[in-house]
C-alpha cells in the first residue's frame, strides 16, 4: 500500500540493538492498552486479534486447508481484473497510484495467494512498484503474505529492504483486513524484523464518512489506524463496504494522503 509505515518516502531508521528489538516485540511493540481489555468478540476464535496478536511471541498458525480461493471480504474485495486508481500527495510531490488485482497467484506456505501490482508514479514516471501477496481464510480475514517492493534510487528501481515473504528468513504473515472488524480490535499486519516491517492496526469505528472524487460522499465506513513501532508516523484508512479502500492519510508525521478517483475492470 501507498503509505505503509516501513515503506514510506520519509524513512527514519531507528538504531536498535537486537536485545532492545526483541524486548519491544515481546511487550507488544509498544502499543497502548492491554490484552485483558479486549472484548469477547475480539478474542473469539477466528478473529483478527486472536489469530494475529500484537502482544507476546508472534507465532501465527497457518493451515492451507483453512483458506479459500476467493478474496471477497466486504471491506477488501480483490476481484482479478480490477484496478483501483488513486491520486494524492507525499510531502510536496503529487503522485498517482494504480493498484491492479492481477489474475496471477503465488504459492506461499502452501496457499495460492492473489498478486496485487501497486505502482506509484510522479509526473507519469514510476517511483515505487510493489507486488503484494494476499490470501483469505475461512473466517473472512485477508492475510498479508508478503511483498516484493521496488523503489527508485539513482534513476533505477531497486529492491527495498522491507521486502519480505512469509516463511522466508523469519517473515511471518499478518492480517491486512479482519473478517469481522469491531471497534477497538488490534492486530498485526506483517512481521519481518530484519526489514523493520512490523505494521499493526487498530479498528477505530464502523460508521465513518468521507468525501472522495469517486462516488462523492461515502458513509458507513470502516476506519482504521495503522502504525509501526519503529516509525514516527500514524495513518488512517477508510474502507467502503463492497468497494474497498477509498481514502488514506497520514495523521501523525509528514504530509501524505491519497483519494480514490476511479475503479476500472478488465477481463484480461
Amino acid at each position: 500500500m501507498r503509505t505503509k509505515p516501513g515503506r514510506s518516502g520519509l524513512r527514519i531508521t531507528v538504531p536498535l540493538t537486537i536485545a532492545a528489538l526483541v524486548a519491544m516485540l515481546a511487550s507488544g511493540c509498544g502499543s497502548s492498552g492491554s490484552s485483558g481489555s479486549t472484548s469477547a468478540s475480539a478474542s473469539s476464535a477466528g478473529s483478527a486479534p486472536s489469530l494475529a496478536p500484537i502482544h507476546g511471541t508472534y507465532t501465527p498458525k497457518i493451515d492451507p486447508s483453512n483458506f479459500v480461493a476467493t478474496i471477497d471480504n466486504r471491506y477488501w474485495p480483490l476481484k482479478p481484473g480490477t484496478t483501483f486508481h488513486y491520486v494524492g500527495v507525499k510531502l510536496a510531490a503529487h503522485q498517482t497510484d494504480n493498484e491492479v488485482v492481477t489474475h496471477q497467484t503465488k504459492q506461499i506456505l502452501g496457499i495460492p495467494c492473489t498478486v496485487v501490482k501497486d505502482t506509484v508514479s510522479e509526473h507519469g514516471t514510476p517511483v515505487e512498484r510493489t507486488f503484494d501477496w494476499y490470501a483469505q481464510d475461512k473466517y473472512g480475514n485477508v492475510w498479508y503474505m508478503g511483498e516484493n517492493s521496488l523503489e527508485k534510487k539513482h534513476g533505477r528501481m531497486v529492491r527495498a529492504s522491507d521486502s519480505w515473504e512469509s516463511g522466508v528468513k523469519g517473515g511471518k504473515p499478518g492480517i491486512i483486513m479482519p473478517g469481522n472488524p469491531q471497534p477497538g480490535q488490534r492486530y498485526r499486519q506483517e512481521y519481518y524484523p530484519p526489514g523493520q516491517a512490523l505494521d499493526q492496526a487498530r479498528v477505530l469505528k464502523l460508521d465513518g464518512s468521507i468525501t472522495v472524487p469517486y462516488g462523492g460522499n461515502h458513509t458507513g465506513l470502516l476506519v482504521t489506524s495503522e502504525r509501526s513501532p519503529l516509525e514516527p508516523q500514524t495513518e488512517q484508512k477508510y474502507y467502503s463496504p463492497g468497494l474497498g479502500e477509498v481514502d488514506e492519510r497520514v495523521v501523525k508525521g509528514h504530509h501524505e494522503e491519497f483519494h480514490l478517483v476511479n475503479i476500472t475492470h478488465s477481463g484480461a
